[in-house]
């Protein structure tokens, strides 16, 4: 489970200034701290830029509908065929291939409660748990980024189901309500299967929400810095399943989301290496990624930094606390990160992004179980 979870890790990861022209969009996108069923519609308003005239494409030159793999459309990721079948589409925009790190962030979480046990009750909670980081919560946020990046993507990956008009507003709107209030739903139902008094577990859900809608949505649209967006998806990749895990299984104490907010600065790493391949939508649009505002041969060195020196400092922290086999065992798993940041991510970081994750990754994922039980002894 580790080597899919990793391997996928990475393949997650705008005020957008454009001229003369401006379209209104009717979009009932909720504010993520109300449950009210009432959609009340909410006026987006998005400028253009020349570029959006690619929205109107049906057949993208990019994306030939007889080169594309059907296993790429399920999963959302790059290389996907040209699909008309409505769910497979809807299950495309949730992006399959993002939810893995968020299931393990919850297997980490609940490691660290120290009281998980292998019983029929602790398994179906887990697997509750799972399905609302991952499928609800997880396809909302992916959901709601790609609505909003429906411009850039016209630019970047015009062969996806917004630009390429392969699925309906109303579609699209529909199932980011659908998957925000099933999430929120779910974590409601695991604050009272779990006891709790203070409803921990939906507020971290609430919270998560309205991260992933600010992160994606004007006019704060957080993506647009690279360091602000960046932090804030390794967070909600890495901290907050754990919380929820931990929450479930244990108590949420004040040392773990300080240490669990520091690993996310790995993550931070990890969602820079996804920004390589838009540098030219994103020089386009204006946006402020890392491999834009710093260059790419600089970015390159600032992503493996926060990666390598981040889980080095997790190590010390570890030998600081009197655990000196739990840092060695991350230590030992740092190693081949770094190897395969030279072999790959380095060289070209476009050409072989999916060759760096797939090899690097599994053991960074391993090193954030080895800290979970090391946190839970």
């Amino acid at each position: 489970m580790a080597t899919m979870a990793s391997s996928l890790l990475n393949t997650l990861s705008c005020s957008i200034n454009k001229p003369n022209s401006t379209r209104r969009y009717p979009l009932p996108l909720p504010t993520p701290i109300s449950l009210s069923r009432s959609c009340r519609r909410l006026t987006i308003n998005a400028t253009e830029t020349d570029a959006n005239e690619a929205v109107k494409s049906k057949a993208p030159e990019k994306a030939p509908a007889a080169s594309g793999s059907g296993f790429n459309q399920i999963l959302g990721i790059k290389g996907a065929k040209q699909e008309t079948d409505i769910w497979k589409i809807r299950v495309q925009l949730t992006k399959p291939v993002t939810w893995p790190p968020l299931i393990w962030g919850v297997v980490c979480g609940a490691a660290a409660s120290g009281n998980f046990q292998w019983t029929v009750e602790d398994v179906a909670k887990s697997i509750v748990c799972m399905m609302m980081s991952g499928p609800f919560l997880t396809g909302y946020t992916q959901t709601i980024n790609d609505w909003y990046d429906r411009d850039i993507d016209a630019i970047n990956e015009p062969y996806r189901p917004i630009p390429s008009g392969a699925i309906s507003e109303n579609d699209v709107i529909t199932q980011i309500w659908v998957l925000l209030l099933g999430g929120i739903g779910l974590a409601g139902i695991l604050d009272v299967w779990a006891g709790h008094k203070f409803p921990t577990i939906f507020y971290l859900a609430l919270g998560g929400s309205l991260l992933s809608y600010i992160y994606s949505a004007p006019p704060l649209k957080l993506k647009q810095n690279g360091w602000i967006g960046n932090f804030a998806l390794g967070a909600s990749y890495i901290s907050l399943p754990w919380w929820a895990g931990q929450a479930l299984f244990g108590t949420l104490t004040p040392d773990i989301v300080v240490l669990t907010l520091l690993y996310s600065i790995a993550g931070l790493g990890i969602a820079i290496v996804n920004d390589f391949k838009s540098v030219e939508g994103d020089r386009k649009m204006g946006l402020q990624s890392l491999p834009v505002a710093f260059g790419e041969e600089t970015a390159k060195w600032i992503c493996v930094g926060a990666i390598d020196i981040t889980q080095l400092s997790i190590a010390g922290y570890l030998l600081g606390s009197g655990k000196p086999y739990y840092a060695l065992a991350l230590v030992g798993l740092i190693a081949p990160q770094i190897f395969f940041q030279f072999k790959y991510f380095l060289k070209d970081p476009v050409k072989y992004d999916v060759k760096y994750q797939a090899s690097a990754q599994p053991f960074l994922v391993l090193g954030l179980l080895v800290t979970a039980l090391a946190t839970s002894h």
